[in-house]
């Protein structure tokens, strides 16, 4: 599934027109993505949450020279399933 495939189902779902559903996810997307670069958690109870965590700078391996290489630290996003979300999987 893609962001148009979601906005379709979210507007036949919903009863409303794709411009709406479009403008909808974009405005959720946005104000995640916000809550996480500041450092905050997101949690969609039975869904999901995301959080960001940081990864520590590490010696990685050029694998076709086989050269140590350096790698930076950054900061990741994680996504941990909901119980909901996890029962509808399996």
């Amino acid at each position: 599934m893609n962001k148009t495939d979601l906005i379709n189902g979210m507007a036949e779902n919903a009863g409303i027109t794709k411009a709406a559903a479009k403008k909808a996810l974009d405005s959720m997307l946005i104000d995640i993505e916000g809550a996480l670069q500041k450092g905050n958690r997101v949690s969609l109870v039975g869904f999901g949450s995301w959080s960001v965590s940081r990864r520590a700078a590490r010696d990685g391996r050029n694998p076709q020279t086989g050269a140590t290489i350096k790698i930076k630290a950054k900061n990741v996003v994680k996504f941990k399933a909901g119980s909901d979300l996890s029962d509808a999987v399996n």
